[in-house]
């Protein structure tokens, strides 16, 4: 999946600056909808990174895996040299807190859900002798082939308290994860032996303190803390990462929701909330407003910075486990993967085999859907749906001549000068300067683009209208 996410530019929305300034009131409970709305992009942060192209054991990349949002034993991260506390949460640390404000009512109720990722170690053995097995790094049954390799299982806790009850004190959850251990049987080797699989999960415990205090404001608002720690207390500090990660959570971030209340976004908060909103100190986490635009019952605390209101983008038809990148690209680079490898890959991880068969499946309608979305362009009012070039009024459907910069611009803009294109929208961007798209009118898949909405979009000064076939010159 790709979501639409990174840094945002923060800029001022279109609320007016005396209702930007006056304390919104407490809403309605944060219904289902509200809830689940956060899940798919949710989901995307808990397989960040999980796996990543090519998608094989043997990539280098794949060796060192789970960079994000890794709770690992105290005693271990503290024997290693400190790191800079930042709210990235790209090094491995043994606490997160997420701090955000909030406005709510008397009976108010918070729920929080935590969710990460739990290893397992998946060894495949082969039978050695009369009811013994011994792991083997791979092993190949009736066709299919197998490699040990670490998995990881998600995990997922709510915890519900009403602010009343909570007061100024703190609520204590304790998170406990047995060890455990499944064996799949894989059937008859080639030379009449079995083999199996055997899924192994070391214990894991951990902590989530919620704690609530006033916020310095001119209208009341609260500061909600929410603090998580791997109480892991019996791993050797001089023991490798691999070896630590099963003691640890992986991939950790909350999901934040209120009822009869209302989060104040910490990107871009209401003048009268700013100085609060600078005081909230988040470690190797984030929190920003999730679900659909426009509300604010529903956070997502996560240790990949996004903006407010992040998005899977609708055109993904699946995980990628690295949804920074674009689907696109990683699909075609996944077809590129020669039958060996994407034999590799499917036998590394039952979900790097789902993305290979996938990609393999992809229908071509679904590949064009990939390409070229634009979503940071508006439309302009239709009354005003025109540019004025050179004193010639252009508008859908006008010819233009392209002239794209020399510099500063994309270097395949070279081999579209002096093409003929025929304008099919004016759009504006999120400073509200004018951009016009277009589609080339020499072009044989033009009517494909146009259906599909994939155009060339050029700044006004880039273009020379052809008015009644004559260039103004």
């Amino acid at each position: 999946m790709a979501p639409d996410w990174g840094l945002p530019s923060v800029g001022r929305d279109r609320q007016s600056l005396a209702d930007r300034d006056r304390p919104p009131s407490s809403g309605q409970p944060a219904d289902g909808e509200g809830w689940e709305s956060a899940r798919a992009v949710a989901d995307a942060v808990l397989y960040e990174g999980y796996l990543l192209y090519p998608y094989r054991k043997s990539s280098a990349k794949n060796r060192v895996r789970w960079q994000f949002g890794v709770l690992a034993p105290r005693e271990w991260v503290e024997a290693r040299p400190p790191v800079k506390a930042t709210v990235a949460g790209s090094a491995d640390a043994w606490r997160q807190r997420t701090e955000c404000l909030f406005e709510a009512s008397p009976r108010a109720r918070l729920r929080v859900r935590l969710r990460f990722l739990q290893p397992q170690r998946r060894s495949v053995q082969r039978s050695a002798a009369e009811g013994e097995f011994v792991e083997v790094d791979e092993l190949e049954i009736g066709g299919e082939r197998h490699l040990t390799f670490d998995e990881a299982v998600p995990r997922e806790f709510d915890v519900a308290v009403a602010l009343a009850e909570l007061g100024d004190g703190e609520h204590v959850e304790p998170v406990a994860l047995p060890g455990g251990e499944e064996i799949e049987q894989l059937g008859g080797t080639a030379e009449g032996g079995r083999g199996r699989i055997v899924r192994t999960r070391r214990p894991l415990s951990a902590r989530l303190r919620l704690s609530i205090a006033d916020a310095a404001a001119p209208f009341p608002l609260r500061r909600l803390s929410v603090l998580v720690e791997n109480t892991v207390s019996d791993q050797a500090v001089d023991a490798p990462r691999a070896e630590v990660l099963r003691r640890s959570l992986v991939a950790v971030h909350c999901v934040l929701a209120l009822e009869d209340g209302k989060f104040l976004s910490l990107l871009d908060p209401p003048r009268w909330a700013s100085e609060a909103a600078g005081n909230c100190r988040n470690l190797h986490t984030f929190p920003v407003l999730a679900g659909a635009a426009g509300r604010r019952d529903v956070m997502l605390s996560s240790p990949i910075i996004m903006y407010d209101h992040p998005g899977v983008a609708p055109e993904s038809p699946g995980d990628l486990f690295d949804a920074g990148e674009i689907d696109e690209i990683l699909s075609l680079r996944t077809l590129t993967l020669t039958d060996a490898e994407k034999r590799e890959a499917r036998a590394t991880d039952p979900r790097a085999k789902a993305i290979v068969d996938r990609v393999d499946a992809l229908p071509e309608e679904v590949f064009a859907r990939l390409h070229g979305a634009v979503r940071s362009l508006r439309p302009v009012a239709p009354e005003d749906d025109a540019v004025t070039i050179d004193g010639v009024r252009v508008t859908r459907g006008s010819r233009v001549r392209l002239a794209p910069r020399r510099s500063g611009t994309d270097a395949h803009d070279v081999f579209l000068r002096d093409r003929t294109a025929r304008v099919q929208a004016v759009l504006l961007d999120v400073e509200d300067d004018r951009h016009v798209a277009v589609v080339l009118e020499d072009d044989p898949g033009a009517d494909l683009h146009e259906w599909y909405g994939r155009y060339y979009y050029f700044a006004p000064a880039e273009l020379i209208p052809i008015e009644d076939g004559v260039e103004p010159g």
